[in-house]
């Protein structure tokens, strides 16, 4: 739980169908949501005038892209690939890696959204309103329409897409940055890979194959390339002091987190030092020292867990120490004794501060426009060099935004136990609602 970027791992497991209930079991969900959506102001359903605009801004893509493909620099060739859950509906952001004598080049590719959501678009004023993509078990609520996210906007693979790129130049033996672009580019997927099926493809390079259409990129060696970058990254943050919430994230978690903070880390660092502009920076306050004390003295006293001696002068590493050495059934604990005492974060016009988990002097959100705000906004910025005039407020309102989706998805899972439902396997297995005159049938 070092970023908000983190990605889930939903998706079916094997030999799982969907969480079956019956209709009158459904219409207690469908109650429960309403309710929660008028609580905390969450619109279910887009205006007509915003589905209309979106379903516009689908029509002649390929047109458009290849006008738009000679003002862009054409980074095709590349071998590109996305990694999402099972059941992700849009892919918004792709990477390519390439490892050279005396540096690595990691390229992150973001969905071009501000392309066909922009200011005086009625998309943008939605966007405004919801703030972000709300997702609770089972049910999402996007920030975006589908009709637009889940097409133009989606990197799906042997399709040219637009995209916002993110290049980094990274000296081999500290990985800090020797030089950023950020740019507009077109792209295309070779691959969509699930974050097993990319494990899959570390252990066994061989079925790189099953994925591409073209034998000809080594998608295998490429992903091996990348996650030998991202664990060294990953150890770096732990070492520089991050905190690492979840320390048994596998591989292809880790490199996508990894490349994700990279690249939002690149992006604002260029938008405060290179540029000196405001933007959406993510700020997270520290605790006091008395409230890391109570943290860590309530660790300390968990039934197995002891805090290494030498790792007590910075919380965050005395709390990534402790993980990795802990008993299972304390992880839980452990997390939430750190998360009690952890203040939220927030958006902010200034970087002041920095992001305490991550231990980041300035950071910023950039690799997600389709599902946040604060990404979509960022992105008009760094294109424009234009800061909107209700920045501030736009924090707010982002900052705001999230606080309900978080309340919103909490009572929801907490309202799904009470009716005996596993919020996790919803989430994972989806739903399915089953007549019981005719299972009763089925049975006779």
């Amino acid at each position: 739980m070092t970023t908000e970027d983190a990605q889930s791992a939903a998706g079916t497991p094997e030999g799982q169908g969907p969480v079956e209930i019956d209709e009158e079991v459904a219409r207690h969900m469908e109650n429960k949501r309403e309710e929660l959506f008028e609580k905390f102001g969450i619109r279910d359903e887009f205006p007509p005038e915003v589905l209309e605009e979106a379903e516009e801004r689908t029509q002649d893509v390929q047109a458009e892209i290849q006008d738009e493909g000679e003002e862009r620099r054409d980074l095709r060739d590349l071998t590109t690939w996305t990694t999402d859950p099972i059941d992700a509906q849009d892919f918004d952001d792709a990477i390519s890696v390439e490892e050279r004598d005396d540096e690595y080049v990691l390229w992150v590719h973001i969905a071009d959204v501000t392309h066909y959501v922009n200011p005086d678009t009625a998309m943008w004023d939605e966007a405004v309103e919801r703030g972000n993509t709300v997702y609770l078990p089972g049910y999402t609520i996007h920030m975006l329409p589908p009709v637009l996210a889940e097409t133009v906007c989606s990197l799906v693979p042997n399709e040219d897409r637009l995209a916002h790129t993110v290049e980094m130049h990274l000296d081999k033996d500290d990985l800090g940055y020797d030089e950023i672009e950020i740019y507009k580019s077109v792209i295309e997927s070779d691959a969509r890979l699930t974050y097993t099926e990319a494990e899959n493809l570390l252990d066994d390079p061989d079925s790189a194959g099953d994925h591409l259409e073209d034998d000809s990129v080594d998608l295998a060696e490429k992903t091996r390339e990348v996650w030998e970058l991202a664990d060294r990254m990953h150890e770096q943050r732990k070492e520089e002091g991050s905190l690492v919430l979840n320390p048994a994230r596998d591989r292809a978690h880790t490199i996508i987190e990894e490349c994700m903070l990279k690249a939002n880390k690149a992006v604002t660092h260029e938008l405060m030092w290179g540029r000196g502009v405001e933007a959406m920076y993510r700020v997270h306050p520290q605790p006091s020292p008395d409230e890391w004390d109570e943290a860590l003295v309530e660790i300390q006293e968990l039934d197995g867990v002891s805090i290494p001696g030498s790792a007590w002068d910075d919380p965050r590493k005395a709390v990534n120490a402790t993980l990795e050495d802990a008993p299972q059934r304390q992880l839980d604990k452990i997390q939430w004794a750190v998360m009690k005492v952890m203040p939220r974060a927030k958006y902010m016009n200034d970087p002041f501060g920095g992001h305490h988990a991550l231990n980041f002097e300035i950071y910023g959100h950039f690799t997600s426009p389709i599902r946040r705000l604060s990404d979509l906004i960022n992105h008009w910025i760094v294109y424009t060099n234009d800061v909107p005039e209700d920045l501030v407020a736009l924090c707010d309102r982002a900052s705001d935004r999230q606080k309900d989706a978080e309340q919103c998805e909490r009572e929801y899972k907490q309202f799904l136990e009470e009716i005996g439902l596993d919020p996790s396997a919803v989430n994972n297995r989806g739903i399915e609602i089953v007549d019981e005159d005719e299972e009763e049938a089925a049975e006779e």
